[in-house]
């Protein structure tokens, strides 16, 4: 059944994430994984002391409804009914929308007014699944508006929706090709939905996005600092240098301002602030780029990040396991506190000694203590306590 404006869409599923812009749109996708956590090294964490101002706080996330949540929560939509599937392709300009497997589709101006428009033309809230390709964050204040109208909605990365129209011999790409494919995508797939999230949400999504655009920055010009032999450069290169450090003090003020404004986020950070080597960049990193942390199990959030070896075997031929994919931005962060880490936290040095023993190269025993931050990090969470030193338990 068609809406009686006559349109008719398609649909598609996928998770959210093409480049390092896109891979920001992840957070917004769990492409179907499950919400079942299954508990890491028990040692290393414990139940909050309850004389701790971080257990049961009144703003905490244990009090509070889960649909307020400053963070995404994903729902399951392979047992959800829908009457159609509605894929939505995303550009900087317009967005073409195709209702379930139909060839007509409708285009309107990707502005607020376009996506009033488009909201008008929707089916009631809930009987559609509505998959929108992500586009460098120009699908978010769609995405946005159209969960605030209670519509079930999926962000998907694009990488993948292409890669099925190949699988199914769809090799010709237009707006209007993409927005049919992507509805059938949808159908088939039922790729996971996003939950209702604050307009806080992006905004600490471009701050940490533009601390770490600064300090790339920042390292480059240092490198040419150190090659330049003309003193006229050397200054030119420090004033560039002074003006960075100082918006990047500027960024970590707001930063931490926004997450203190937000009692979800401030008691979060509390929380991972508690396990040594996590400091207040890789804890507000966490919080903006991996909103799932706490929802999924150790595989996952593994899967999620990149963190977890996948096998490259064939027939007789057993290849090197690898990483491969996930969020680079919280790799990076979970890198840097890694190294703190093995210096500072008992359970991670004694882990990296161990496999350090073992042979294993320092690219994997690094690697490995990551994976381990991030699953300790996600029982934390999930359980609400707090990092404890396992020689103390």
């Amino acid at each position: 059944m068609l809406h009686p404006s006559g349109v008719s869409l398609d649909t598609t599923d996928a998770v959210a994430l093409a480049s390092e812009r896109s891979e920001e749109a992840k957070a917004t996708a769990a492409d179907g994984r499950s919400l079942t956590l299954e508990c890491c090294n028990a040692d290393t964490v414990r139940e909050l002391d309850r004389r701790r101002p971080l257990v049961n706080s009144p703003n905490s996330r244990l009090s509070r409804d889960k649909l307020s949540s400053s963070h995404l929560q994903g729902r399951d939509t392979s047992k959800m009914s829908f009457q159609h599937f509605i894929g939505i392709d995303v550009s900087k300009a317009k967005l073409d929308l195709a209702f379930d497997e139909q060839a007509t589709t409708t285009v309107v101006p990707n502005d607020p007014k376009g996506i009033d428009e488009l909201v008008d033309l929707l089916p009631e809230a809930k009987s559609c699944l509505i998959v929108i390709e992500a586009t460098g964050n120009y699908e978010r204040p769609l995405a946005v508006r159209l969960v605030e109208a209670g519509h079930v909605v999926s962000v998907v990365n694009p990488r993948q929706v292409r890669d099925f129209a190949k699988a199914i011999g769809k090799l010709a790409k237009t707006d209007k090709i993409d927005a049919r494919i992507i509805a059938l995508f949808g159908k088939l797939t039922r790729p996971r939905a996003v939950a209702k999230t604050k307009q806080l949400q992006g905004e600490l999504d471009q701050l940490v996005t533009r601390r770490r655009q600064l300090i790339g920055t920042r390292t480059a010009e240092k490198n040419r600092q150190g090659q330049a032999v003309s003193g006229a450069v050397r200054k030119s290169i420090q004033r560039v240098l002074d003006a960075i450090n100082k918006d990047i003090k500027m960024i970590d003020r707001e930063i931490q301002k926004l997450v203190q404004s937000d009692d979800d986020w401030k008691h979060r950070a509390e929380l991972l602030g508690t396990m040594p080597g996590i400091g207040d960049v890789t804890s507000a990193t966490i919080i903006a780029e991996l909103p799932e942390l706490g929802d999924l199990n150790r595989q996952e959030i593994a899967s999620l990040v990149g963190l977890a070896p996948f096998n490259r075997d064939s027939g007789q031929m057993r290849g090197k396991r690898s990483i491969f994919g996930g969020r680079g931005s919280v790799r990076s962060a979970l890198y840097m506190a890694a190294l703190s880490a093995r210096r500072y936290n008992p359970a991670i040095a004694a882990f990296s000694k161990r496999l350090a023993e073992q042979g294993k190269p320092p690219k994997v025993v690094i690697t490995a203590c990551m994976r381990k931050i991030l699953i300790t990090l996600n029982t934390m969470v999930k359980t609400n306590t707090a990092w404890e030193n396992p020689q103390n338990a």
